[in-house]
Parts: structure tokens; sequence; C-alpha cells
């Protein structure tokens, strides 16, 4: 019979992982991002919100993730010209890796971005001809204080 993994006999330890993606924006969304103008709120806030949200449902959005007792959650942002980057932080002590819980944290983040500006993404047509989430992937990972390879 296949399901969960059964992590019983695993050790608990310091899990790290780190996870970044990015949203290309145009520039009418990323001027109103940087000036605070955006019709919903504030977009970084927003986001930062729905990436610790979606972090602590992961077993809930993902099936086999264990439910992991996340210690921290940071989440950050990079605005630039054409693009915005959120970077995901999930740290806990436990049996099992936060990988999952920092590319949901991302993907949630990048989807609450597109939703709040998405009246300025759109062409005459009502698509999004230019608008893309890109490049969502873990960048780091520890186990036990020790760096693995990604």
């Amino acid at each position: 019979m296949k399901g969960m993994v059964d992590i019983g006999e695993k050790e608990v330890v310091r899990r790290k992982a780190v996870a970044t993606g990015k949203i290309v924006l145009g520039k009418a969304s990323i001027d109103a991002i940087r000036s605070g103008t955006v019709k919903k709120g504030d977009v970084l806030e927003a986001a930062k919100i729905a990436a610790i949200q979606a972090v602590k449902s992961t077993p809930d959005i993902v099936p086999y993730c264990h439910p992991i007792p996340v210690e921290s959650i940071r989440v950050g942002f990079d605005v630039a010209e054409g693009s915005l980057t959120c970077h995901v932080e999930v740290n806990a002590h436990y049996k099992t890796g936060v990988e999952m819980e920092a590319l949901i944290g991302v993907s949630v983040a990048l989807l609450t971005v597109w939703d709040m500006v998405k009246y300025l993404e759109k062409d005459r047509k009502g698509q999004y001809p230019d608008t893309s989430i890109t490049d969502i992937r873990v960048v780091s990972k520890e186990k036990g204080g020790i760096t693995l390879g990604i």
C-alpha cells in the first residue's frame, strides 16, 4: 500500500529551506507597487501574509506532505524593472524537510501579486500576454545545520 512516507523512526533535527520565484510584470504594475497605488492595497504586505498562510497550510494543499511544526517563516521581495522576485525561508525542527512549505509560500505570494495587479496587466482583449510566473525553485536546504547540495 502506498501513501505518506513513514517518518516514525527518523530523528528530529533542524530543517531549513529557502525558495525563490519571480513574476514578470509591466511597467505600470511595477510603478504602482512601488508607489503604493494599487487599487486593492499594499501588494507586498498582502503577498507576505498570503505566503505565511500558505506555508502553514501546505499539508492541506499537497496531499502527501506531513504537518510540520513550523518555527519561523521569513518572506522578502526584490522589486526590479519588469519583475518582482519573492524569497521564502522556512525553519523547523522535525523529521522531514520544509522544501514544499517554502515552495508553496513563494507560489502563493506570486499568485497574490498577480491577483492584485491583474487589472494593470491585461491587454485590450483581457489577456495577459506578458505576465508570467517563472523560476520557482529551492535555492538552499539545510538538515541538522548542514547545507545540502542544490
